[in-house]
């Protein structure tokens, strides 16, 4: 019996996902240690004391479940933000909630767009509902809004825009992105994926929650695993209207949230100094990335996420391999169709030490300091 047959047909044409590799992984290949990952977009500090006090303070609560409407997340949420308890749903990182939007409002009579390029996650889950996905061309590795709107039918259900997008980097502005989504009926509920937007300037970042004033077809996501340091709980959160957010939560899973990451959540949603100690690393360290693409004429796309994405001009697999018997590791990104890039997580700067010493052995690169 091969029961791919009767598998979901949209499943039949899916790969499990891949993650970046962990380092025990590699240990165990290579028999090596000194092993450094820039492959996940992990924080590169570690796990925040205020989320490990929290943590222990709740450890003899275990035995209990976890509060299943999150309350006090999303007291917090609303009053950081100023949106309402009402306008939030929590999930088990916002892998989780991106579908749950799309078991919520699609099916496979209805057409989700996406664009190329952008988190792999889109086309899974709209595959996995069986839904017809429309993959709309890449603009400069982005996003094309226009070509989103050329594409819009009377069977689109869900629009999911990633932004910054991974793993390009690309970014929307606020008045991008207000101008798209005057366009867009009420009927279409379009996703902002904003899971990096800790990493953008302040002056440049989106005032998403506003938007959703003006747009009550809009849902915001974000993710509490990259400026937070969370990866590992999986927590992330999505506000919308009141409406859309009754919907999403009749659909969730009873308690998709657990004990320890909805504590670890309020205690660093609260620590400003933790996040901004993060960005600024990520905002100095891009530069030297940056500088050392341009000293060796690499190309890559200017990235306003926690990475950056280099362009080789060739397999990047080879690459990647080398790199790995050097003790680190970066993402291979073949899977969203660019087989020549490698992804690489900006780190502290004794690890993109490391990266820059190893690609230049790789690449039989000059010194350059």
């Amino acid at each position: 019996m091969q029961y791919i047959n009767i598998a979901n047909q949209g499943v039949k044409s899916l790969s499990p996902y891949q993650a970046g590799k962990p380092i025990e992984e590699l240990e165990r290949e290579l028999g090596i240690s000194n092993i450094i990952k820039l492959a996940s977009n992990e924080n590169p500090f570690g796990f925040p004391e205020s989320a490990k006090r929290a943590i222990n303070a709740q450890l003899n609560q275990l035995t209990r479940y976890p509060d299943a409407n999150g309350f006090e997340l999303k007291q917090t949420i609303a009053q950081k933000f100023g949106v309402q308890p009402n306008q939030i749903t929590l999930g088990n990182g916002s892998n989780d909630l991106l579908e749950l939007f799309a078991h919520t409002f699609a099916s496979e009579h209805d057409e989700v767009i996406y664009s190329q390029y952008a988190f792999i996650v889109y086309p899974l889950v709209t595959k996995a509902i069986n839904a017809v996905a429309k993959e709309i061309p890449a603009k400069n590795w982005g996003h094309d809004l226009n070509g989103f709107l050329a594409a819009l039918s009377d069977k689109t259900k869900l629009i999911y825009i990633a932004n910054p997008n991974n793993p390009t980097g690309n970014f929307l502005t606020e008045q991008e992105i207000d101008a798209f989504l005057a366009q867009i009926p009420e009927t279409v509920i379009v996703v902002l994926d904003e899971a990096y937007t800790e990493f953008t300037q302040k002056e440049e970042r989106i005032d998403s929650f506003s938007l959703l004033k003006k747009y009550p077809n809009l849902i915001v996501s974000r993710s509490l695993s990259k400026a937070y340091g969370l990866a590992g709980l999986r927590i992330g959160y999505a506000v919308s209207n009141p409406e859309i957010a009754d919907l999403l939560n009749r659909v969730r899973q009873p308690f998709n949230c657990n004990a320890l990451a909805l504590t670890a959540a309020v205690a660093v949603m609260n620590d400003d100094h933790f996040v901004e100690k993060v960005a600024e690393n990520n905002r100095s360290e891009m530069i030297r990335y940056e500088t050392f693409c341009q000293k060796h004429n690499l190309e890559y796309i200017p990235s306003k996420g926690n990475f950056i994405t280099i362009n080789f001009k060739q397999p990047a697999a080879p690459i990647y391999d080398a790199l790995l018997h050097e003790g680190v590791i970066v993402r291979p990104i073949a899977g969203y169709g660019m087989p020549n890039h490698l992804r690489i997580s900006i780190g502290l700067p004794e690890e993109n030490d490391r990266f820059f010493t190893a690609l230049s052995k790789v690449l039989h690169l000059p010194l350059i300091k």
